[in-house]
């Protein structure tokens, strides 16, 4: 009897320890690409969802923040070896030159953990969108990082064809002053914030699907920063967020149009 209770806590400790050491991949994943195109560097930004050994979530393939291409991901992982697949598919939104090409890629890697650093490293393939063109292709190491460098931007799905802005003075009324565009484009200036808003309404459908919002301080009131609440109205969501602008930096919230928001939200 002693010892068949015995063989039930060792089974019982080994399956234990097995489910500790069983690694979950979900965060920011960053590395670069040694390949010529249209970026003078070409950083990658796996955002994973990690969930038994399904993989999925985004990819960002960029230079910085305001020069890039996403992208949907899929793929598994093997706990036993410890391997990564990864597969970019759907093209979701991008800034990039006309000349450029995009490149949809395919890795395949290897979990390690070195101290507090944990890495995937392997080889990347790929094609040109569209194409049966080959990328160039190589080795690659992605090091787990706290944070996404799109971070400071806001990216909002919807899945309706308008979206109204309002802009409001946050906390004290302060005289600050704003200017609002739409992908580069002036559509507001000399707006004065306050308790009463400044409305705007943004037009988003599926062969326009990413409208990008910047407000641009035009002076920095008497109390410094320029800030805002603005919220921001999507069929029947509303969101809140904060903003705040100074004379070298614009605020910016980037809106994608996505059929399938409803559920995602």
């Amino acid at each position: 009897m002693t010892l068949k209770k015995t063989g039930i806590i060792i089974c019982t400790i080994a399956f234990l320890t097995g489910f500790a050491n069983a690694q979950n991949l979900t965060g920011f994943w960053k590395g670069s690409l040694s390949m010529q195109g249209c970026f003078l560097q070409n950083n990658i930004e796996l955002q994973i969802h990690h969930t038994g050994e399904i993989i999925n979530g985004d990819s960002y393939h960029y230079q910085d923040i305001y020069n890039y291409v996403k992208k949907k991901i899929t793929g598994d992982y093997d706990p036993a070896t410890k391997q990564v697949s990864v597969r970019e598919t759907i093209v979701t939104t991008y800034h990039i030159p006309e000349r450029c090409e995009i490149c949809i890629k395919k890795f395949d890697l290897h979990y390690s953990k070195n101290g507090n650093i944990e890495t995937l490293s392997g080889v990347w393939t790929g094609n040109v969108l569209n194409s049966a063109n080959a990328c160039s292709g190589g080795t690659i190491v992605l090091t787990r990082v706290a944070e996404s460098a799109f971070r400071e931007i806001p990216e909002i799905k919807v899945d309706t064809g308008t979206i109204r802005l309002d802009f409001y003075d946050n906390g004290v009324v302060d005289g600050d002053s704003i200017t609002i565009l739409v992908n580069k484009r002036m559509v507001a200036t000399h707006q004065l914030l306050s308790t009463k808003p400044v409305t705007m309404y943004v037009k988003i459908d599926p062969d326009n699907t990413l409208q990008e919002v910047e407000m641009k301080a035009e002076n920095l009131g008497s109390i410094p920063p320029n800030t805002a609440l603005l919220i921001i109205t999507a069929g029947n969501k509303r969101y809140r967020l904060y903003l705040t602008s100074t004379d070298t930096k614009n605020a910016m919230i980037r809106f994608v149009y996505d059929p399938d928001a409803a559920v995602q939200n």
